[in-house]
Formats: C-alpha cells, structure tokens, sequence
C-alpha cells in the first residue's frame, strides 16, 4: 500500500511538471541552484585536498620539517611591529649538518626557494621558483627524472652551478631541442642543465610549473640569496619513530643555541599531519560558505515547493474530499502529497547535479584544480533534497490531510 502511494505520488509530482513546466521550473530553480553549488564546491575543495594529501605523502609519513618558524601559525602583523618569530635565529646550515649525524635521522636536507628570472640565449622566462636544496630534495618532491641526472653531494660541496630544471621550463626556453649540457642564466651566474624533471599531477604542479632546482651551497655563492629562511627537511631512519627523530632533533637544537629548560624554543618542528590540519581548517570556511549559500537556494525553492503544493491541493480539493469519502486515511493523504513535494524537489535535485558536474568537468578541464566529485556529496545533495521536500512539503500536506471530506465534495 505504502509502495503504490510512493508511485501514485511521483507520478503526480511528474505530471504537474509537464502540464506546468515554468511554473514548476520556477520553483525547483533554487534547488537546482542549491544542489549545484554543494557538488561544484565539493568538487574542487575535493581535488584540493587530494592534491594537498598526495604532496604530504610523497614528503613521507615519517618526514618534517625544521624552520626558523612554523608555517602554519603564521600571523599578519599591521602595526608595522616585527612578526613573532624575528627574534628565533636562522637555522645553520652548520646545524643542518648535526642533525643529519644524530642516529634516528637518515638525512637532513637544507632547502629554501628564491624567485628570479632565468635566460637561455634570447629566451627568457621571468619569475622563475629557483628551490635551493641539498641532495635527496627529489624525496620530497612529487615526480620523476625525465633526463639526465639529480646533482651529487660532490656538487653541493664544490658548490658547483648545475641546475636540474621542470619539463615546462625546459620547453619554454630550449623549445624542441635537447636541454641537457646547455647553459641557463641566473642571477647573472651561467649554470649548465644537468636534468629535467616532471612533476606529479597535482594542484601545485598546475600553478607553478617553472621550477629550477640548484644546490643550495651554489645558491648562496653566486645568487645573493639570505641563508635566514633557510629550512631543513628531516628524513627519518627506518629504525627509528618520527617521535624518536624529533625528540632527538629538539635536544640536539636547545643545546646547540644555549636554551635553557625553561625557555621555549626558538626554532619549529612541522609535522606533515599538520600542514594538513591547516588545509582542513581554511576548507572549514568554505564548507560554511557553501553552507550558506546552499542554504538560501533551498529556501528560495522551499518556499516554491510550498507555493506549488498549495495550489495543487486547492486545484485538486474535490479529489481529496472523494477519496477522503471512500475511505482514504489523513495518514494516506498526507503520505500522497509528501511523496509529490519529495519528487519535486528530487527532481531540482537530478538537474542540480547534472548542471554541477558539468560545471565540475569545465573547471578541472580550464583551471588547474583538479575538481573531482566524491560519491558523498552526490548522495549527500539527493538527501538534502529530498529533506527539503518534506520539510517544505509539510504543512500543504497537513492541510490537505486535515480537509473536511463535505466541505471538500462542495467545493467548485
């Protein structure tokens, strides 16, 4: 019974969308646009964090990082006053070399970034992410030799001025020809091309794509570049806890600059989990963002529902008198006309993700997010509107379900 008043309902529902299709257009229109919007913004915070998660697993699990301050905390100073952290000394690269000695540490990788332009013969690409680095960077780095070789330690100590650069940079100065062996500028300095690299598919790979990677000892010799924000990427033994390396870590840093046991440190330790825990925090607002905007289409097309299903109840008020008089339920009146509201708003539904994953498909084929639409937010957007249609569908339901069977037969 309860099947065959479902069917009776939707069937209902859809026949009303096809005797008045601009009015019933209008009313699914904010749950069209409500639907829409949770999938398109689903989808791209989606893909951000995919892109997000893939770059702290390829850093490794176990891996962190130590910096004069932690990235994740940083506050914008207005006042004109120095920022928190100016007082924390620069990570050495004196220090970088002790912490690579300590026995929970496989390797310890000096890094930092500067921007510049780079030029090969009339060719120049300007604002170029020149990434200072040590041995191993690659570690840390989501992608894969292409050509050539990554520079050796023997590079790094004789501070030599080779450059292994990103397949798009390598394209955009040398076009078709083969890169390795010629010679780049930067900063003035010639440095020879010793490989190209290919990033992994990801967000950050598609917004920054020229990318030249230098030996960060080279990097200080001949591009005037500050050792202050100089970083050290940890690598942690295989036998050893990421909690063993950090411990060791911090001991080895309190004592090499003088702290006491009461002082804080001067220094930051930064895990990858919480990288990711900022990410997911900046998501936060635009899930409350999405909230919101979601929010005010449904009611917009909750209010429709409720137009149209008062107006469908007046239209058919014989219809419910009669039924009520051959021994229809309030229960079964009021389930008829819920399942029609409930149909109404499915449909907006349907349409809204249609229009959201084409919107969605177009963003990850135009932009560099890779949108993506997880399967929750397809059944979460069918929940929210079917919730809709029998939140807005209630009280036009109630009131066909409460008719008075005699008034009903006489109404003309």
């Amino acid at each position: 019974m309860r099947l065959a008043s479902v069917k009776e309902g939707a069937a209902l529902a859809l026949d009303q969308l096809r005797v008045n299709k601009t009015r019933s257009a209008l009313t699914i229109l904010g749950i069209v646009v409500g639907v829409a919007t949770v999938m398109v913004m689903s989808a791209m915070i989606a893909g951000i964090r995919h892109s997000v998660v893939s770059a702290i697993e390829a850093a490794g699990p176990k891996n962190f990082l130590v910096a004069r301050f932690d990235y994740n905390q940083v506050q914008i100073v207005s006042d004109g006053s120095p920022p928190p952290w100016a007082a924390n000394p620069p990570i050495t690269v004196e220090e970088a070399r002790a912490i690579e000695r300590l026995d929970a540490v496989k390797a310890a990788i000096v890094s930092f970034d500067l921007f510049m332009p780079v030029t090969a013969g009339s060719e120049r690409v300007d604002n170029v992410q020149v990434s200072a680095a040590g041995p191993g960077w690659e570690a840390f780095t989501i992608g894969s030799l292409v050509a050539g070789r990554h520079f050796l330690a023997g590079d790094v100590a004789a501070s030599r001025p080779v450059v292994v650069i990103t397949k798009p940079l390598a394209e955009a100065l040398f076009g078709s020809l083969d890169p390795i062996g010629r010679q780049v500028r930067l900063g003035g300095t010639t440095f020879q091309v010793i490989g190209i690299y290919e990033l992994g598919e990801n967000i950050f790979a598609s917004l920054v794509k020229h990318i030249a990677i230098v030996p960060y000892t080279a990097a200080l010799k001949y591009l005037d570049s500050s050792p202050e924000m100089i970083a050290v990427q940890v690598v942690t033994a295989s036998h050893a806890t990421i909690d063993e390396a950090m411990d060791q870590v911090i001991g080895l840093l309190r004592g090499l600059r003088g702290l006491r046991p009461g002082d804080p440190n001067n220094f930051a330790i930064i895990r990858q989990e919480e990288t990711l825990a900022t990410f997911n925090r900046l998501t936060a607002v635009f899930f409350l963002v999405m909230i919101g905007l979601s929010s005010v289409a449904l009611l917009v097309g909750g209010v429709g529902v409720i137009a149209i299903m008062m107006i469908a109840v007046t239209e058919r008020t014989r219809e419910i008198g009669i039924r009520k008089a051959i021994g229809a339920t309030r229960r079964e009146i009021l389930w008829q006309f819920l399942c029609e509201a409930t149909t109404l708003t499915l449909v907006g539904g349907a349409i809204g993700l249609a229009i959201g994953g084409g919107l969605t498909f177009l963003i990850s084929s135009i932009t560099p997010i890779p949108a993506r639409v997880p399967a929750t937010a397809i059944v979460a957007a069918l929940a929210m509107a079917a919730v809709a249609g029998v939140a807005f569908g209630l009280f036009p339901a109630w009131r066909a379900a409460r008719m008075d069977p005699v008034v009903a037969l006489r109404y003309e």
